[in-house]
């Protein structure tokens, strides 16, 4: 059976075609729900997150694919414990939104649409311009104007029109809906087959841990898609018999902006400022609420870390060899919180999610060692 859009807040369904990126009052979409797929479903041959092509909508489409997913998963001492580390940033343009990029822009591309608008200051933008370039789509990208130039290029270079745009993230994402009038939004905070995309970290961790699931995965957290794609894959999993319960999932927000931490942790968020971790700077997340439930079904929630936290985890995970972005090196601290806290125990199976490459953060990691060293 062919799923539909789903408007979750009001119940409200919608056709796959024609293809859409929010509800008709202007509410968030996902998928309803899917079977999820057992271990004889996998397509053992296809390389990265096709393999599970069987447990994703427009299964049928051919793939625009550059190599995503399948990432490494590392056996590490990290805060004293014994963790696994999800390399996420082993991806083509450096960033886990390889995953989404290449799901949503393969059924877009099903769908008839030929030139996509995508709002981003960074890792989105260079994965929807560089995988529209492989479907042989335009892409206009709109980026706040502070975007550092170097985030910028990849998306020039793979021929997408990037606009910079006046003021804050907000402002940007404001200009992009306004634009969608003329443009199809496929924009990686709106679109449920972005969140189609993420939902196979969850089954690669599935597989790569011998077809069970993690006791914890700790995320970091702007937007909330890659919470979002573990609770959909999870979930499908545990519906399809497959595994035994949800993994408790964990959000890492700077605390300098962190709306989804706190309300997870049923707390007022503090005031917004600048931060460090700046691809998880979102003041207003479009699917916060579905995040939140998301981390409290799975019995987990949010942690805020400091900035001067997250400049320190930077340099020690580049020490023992994982050269990541600030984004990501926040899950670090945010693990040693939850130890702390006695929310996760020493010999529990626990997974690091680290999203992007310090290759995309020069700038801010020259800072950093400019400060510490």
């Amino acid at each position: 059976m062919q799923p539909t859009y789903l408007d979750s807040r009001s119940g409200r369904t919608y056709p796959l075609d024609p293809p859409r990126w929010c509800g008709d009052d202007g509410a968030p979409l996902f998928l309803s729900d899917l079977p999820g797929i057992a271990p004889a479903d996998i397509e053992a041959k296809a390389h990265g997150l096709w393999r599970y092509r069987a447990a994703l909508p427009l299964a049928e489409a051919k793939p625009v694919s550059l190599g995503e997913g399948w990432t490494p998963l590392l056996a590490r001492r990290l805060a004293g414990i014994d963790v696994q580390v999800k390399c996420e940033w082993v991806m083509p343009t450096g960033s886990f939104k390889d995953r989404g990029a290449s799901v949503m822009l393969t059924g877009l591309r099903a769908q008839g649409v030929k030139h996509v608008l995508e709002d981003s200051s960074g890792n989105g933008g260079a994965a929807v311009a560089a995988y529209a370039a492989a479907a042989g789509m335009a892409a206009t990208i709109m980026a706040p104007d502070s975007t550092s130039p170097a985030k910028t290029l990849a998306m020039r270079a793979a021929g997408a029109t990037v606009e910079l745009i006046p003021g804050n993230r907000q402002a940007t994402a404001d200009a992009a809906v306004a634009r969608s009038r003329s443009i199809f939004y496929a924009s990686h905070n709106w679109h449920p087959f972005f969140l189609h995309g993420t939902k196979t970290l969850a089954y690669e961790l599935w597989e790569q841990l011998g077809f069970r699931q993690p006791d914890n995965v700790v995320i970091p957290c702007g937007a909330g898609s890659n919470v979002l794609g573990c609770a959909i894959g999870f979930g499908e999993l545990l519906r399809a018999g497959q595994i035994a319960r949800l993994p408790r999932l964990f959000a890492a927000q700077p605390r300098n902006c962190a709306p989804i931490a706190a309300e997870a942790a049923g707390e007022d968020p503090p005031p917004i400022r600048q931060t460090i971790a700046e691809g998880t700077a979102i003041a207003r997340p479009v699917r916060q609420r579905e995040v939140v439930a998301a981390l409290r079904e799975s019995g987990g929630g949010g942690v805020m870390v400091e900035d001067e936290a997250i400049a320190a985890a930077t340099l020690a995970l580049a020490e023992t060899g994982l050269y990541v972005e600030p984004t990501s090196a926040q899950a670090l601290p945010a693990l040693q919180t939850l130890l702390a806290e006695g929310r996760i125990a020493r010999g529990e199976t626990t997974v690091i999610v680290l999203t992007g490459s310090g290759l995309k953060a020069g700038p801010r990691i020259e800072e950093i060692l400019g400060r510490y060293r």
